[in-house]
């Protein structure tokens, strides 16, 4: 027999002997004989075993169910020992009752009241036995008169509010409006009749509201190691009656929620998650909410973990939240962005990154194998990502390449992709990167720098890592471009080169999406798209940069004031992004010049001369067109961009294939007349007529 059937044993004995002492006491004051009841007591029926063998724990005498017991108990509540001591099968358990009196401070009064309460779902006898000891068939219930006529030094203030048993929720009183307190119906939470057999789960009105926080198997990066060290360390150090919040800094949750659980282990107790704004706002229920959260964590070993990243302090949910903090029971962790001063409670902030670069490496070499030590190597680089997800995505791969290890690079990169993409999603538009540097039609010298903007980010693991560059720099380890020209001159199909060549996604900054009428949530909206970019190694493009990035002016109101904040911010986390950024402007005078002399390159996209028109004729129709004799030098004449080029060859396609005839050169012409007039460009038909006897040389 386990250790723990054996304790159900003798809770079952102990409780049908207290139950076999109080049908003797009401019996003797009914004056009637209890021996005429038959039916058998339901304390004599096992409960199912909890599932989870450390709950064996929970019914030892002098251990306390949470290492770290609440700051602000109630003066109810009877002091416990802050740690707990492993229970080995042998040890010495209580029954539960008692543990539960012990742990939330109840008199032998109002333990024995909770007895009489509980007894009605444990014995069917119970009910028969009040109302004859109340004298009254209508009571077949415990109510506070009946128990002090029934219990030895019975005590008024046990119904008090500030009591343990209403305190804590122990009881329910039905109330009717014109009758009394003392002779109303008194009933045990369900939670602790439950309790008191020796089935211990979390109240069902608080399990909706928590998720539990996945249990860690895997240790933990050097870096994140030290900060779990640190948090234990403080927390040991603490007193068991001033035991902090722990707020957990940073804007990589997965990271935090890591240390936290791997704390929680080292504490052995059991950590749950809950969102800020899952705290009720209305006092009534947050005080219901709190309640229970503290008896569980008497009765439990709990943690409980708070995801308030992106909550704002003064907004209601951070408002309700504030509100609640100081009376959280047990250990608390805080996952905020920043610390939030001026709490009611002792706080202990710690900041929690992601794991370094040489970590990142080390980890993805250790879930993909040394015999694939190059593939390893590459996405710690590009990626920046917590240990889970290096593991998930490793895991992933292996599973897919098992059948073909020679494809667990490409595929490895691939599950990369698929990690990153979904967060951006949310917040940028994807560019499918289709253009290779053939389809680029630039001078050498922009050319040139394109490549090497391409060669910096494919090779900065080496300069800033291998080569030690990372140690000297704070900022600047991330590539800010700039692309200017004339709009249509090949800014946005350089950025797609770029990606392409480098297997990175692309994004376009959607500014409706990012800029905001509200003060501050610009620069939340940017701070969220700069830290999904960076952990996802993406790319941004940010179109039409001037109106990002334009320049401070004078301030005259505070709307003014606020812009230059904005453009304040964008400058900073630029400078401290570390991924590949891509500004593209018609208008570069209109940009901050602060923000120019914080770009890596400047290139500049110069109108396609008449040569470079030429190669881009050529290039806008595909090989599988059909075509007649296009005069290809005479459409290069045509002073036009890249991109009314492009759309002068996809409208005249859709002519030719109206017409059902090859595409030739009076549907290039006419299409190029409608591109024209368009743009608004001065039109002379001498210049759109095409001669069939020019063609046929005639």
């Amino acid at each position: 027999m386990s250790a723990y059937e054996q304790w159900q044993a003798a809770n079952n004995r102990y409780l049908a002997a207290q139950l076999a002492s109080l049908r003797d006491r009401m019996g003797r004051l009914a004056g009637a004989d209890t021996a005429v009841v038959q039916t058998a007591p339901a304390a004599e029926v096992s409960a199912t075993p909890p599932r989870d063998s450390r709950l064996r724990r929970l019914f030892r005498r002098d251990a306390h169910a949470c290492d770290t017991p609440s700051s602000t108990p109630s003066p109810a509540v009877s002091s416990a020992p802050a740690v707990h001591e492993a229970i080995s099968d042998d040890a010495e358990v209580t029954p539960a009752l008692v543990v539960l009196a012990q742990r939330l401070g109840l008199s032998d009064f109002e333990r024995d009241l909770l007895l009489l309460c509980a007894a009605m779902e444990l014995d069917t006898r119970i009910a028969l036995l009040c109302a004859r000891a109340q004298h009254d068939a209508s009571k077949p219930y415990p109510t506070f008169a009946l128990a002090m006529a029934l219990f030895d030094q019975p005590a008024w203030d046990a119904m008090s509010p500030e009591r343990p048993l209403r305190y804590w929720r122990l009881i329910e009183i039905s109330q009717l409006s014109a009758q009394p307190l003392v002779g109303s119906a008194l009933r045990a939470d369900e939670r602790i009749v439950s309790y008191l057999k020796g089935a211990n789960y979390l109240d069902d009105r608080v399990a909706p509201l928590l998720n539990p926080l996945p249990d860690q198997p895997v240790g933990l990066p050097a870096s994140q190691g030290a900060a779990a060290d640190t948090i234990l360390r403080r927390l040991h150090a603490a007193p068991a009656s001033a035991v902090p919040i722990v707020q957990l800094l940073g804007a990589d949750a997965p990271s935090k929620q890591l240390v936290a659980a791997h704390v929680a282990a080292a504490l052995d107790v059991r950590i749950y998650r809950i969102g800020a704004d899952g705290i009720p706002g209305v006092l009534a229920d947050q005080e219901t909410l709190l309640r229970l959260w503290q008896r569980e964590c008497a009765l439990l070993p709990l943690a409980l973990y708070i995801d308030a990243l992106d909550t704002d302090r003064l907004g209601a949910a951070g408002v309700a939240l504030q509100r609640a903090l100081a009376r959280f029971g047990g250990l608390v962790f805080l996952d905020v962005r920043e610390p939030w001063p001026g709490l009611d409670r002792a706080t202990l902030p710690i900041d929690i990154a992601k794991p370094t670069p040489a970590e990142q490496r080390q980890l993805w070499l250790d879930a993909i194998g040394e015999e694939h030590a190059q593939a390893a190597s590459r996405p710690a680089v590009h990626f920046d990502f917590d240990a889970t997800t290096i593991r998930n995505a490793a895991g992933a791969t292996l599973a897919l390449a098992r059948d073909d290890p020679a494809q667990l690079p490409a595929l490895l990169w691939a599950q990369c992709l698929a990690c990153a993409r979904p967060v951006l999603d949310q917040l940028a538009q994807p560019v499918e990167a289709k253009a290779r540097w053939d389809d680029l039609e630039l001078p050498a010298a922009e050319k040139s720098l394109l490549r090497q903007i391409a060669d910096q980010v494919e090779h900065r693991g080496t300069v800033y890592d291998d080569w030690g560059f990372r140690a000297q720099m704070n900022r600047g380890l991330g590539i800010s471009v700039l692309f200017s020209g004339e709009s249509g001159t090949g800014k946005t199909m350089a950025a797609e080169v770029i990606a392409n060549e480098l297997g990175l996604l692309l994004y376009r900054i959607d500014l409706s999406a990012v800029v905001n009428k509200y003060i501050g949530e610009t620069e939340k909206n940017l701070r969220r798209l700069f830290d999904a970019a960076e952990g996802g190694g993406a790319i941004l493009l940010f179109d039409e940069a001037d109106a990002l990035f334009g320049k401070r002016g004078e301030v005259k109101d505070s709307h003014d004031r606020y812009s230059n904040i904005e453009v304040n911010y964008l400058l900073q986390r630029m400078e401290a992004f570390r991924g590949l950024a891509i500004l593209a402007t018609n208008m570069k005078s209109a940009l901050d010049h602060a923000f120019l002399r914080r770009l890596r390159f400047i290139v500049r996209f110069p109108f396609p001369g008449v040569v470079e028109r030429e190669a881009i004729w050529r290039k806008a129709l595909p090989a599988a067109i059909d075509t007649g004799v296009i005069d290809f030098a005479r459409l290069a004449r045509f002073n036009l961009t890249g991109a009314s080029i492009h759309s002068i060859a996809l409208n005249a396609a859709f002519l030719a294939a109206r017409a059902r005839m090859p595409l030739g050169m009076p549907m290039l012409l006419d299409a190029a007349r409608c591109e024209f007039r368009k743009l608004e460009k001065p039109v002379n038909e001498t210049d759109f007529r095409w001669l069939e006897r020019a063609e046929n040389g005639t």
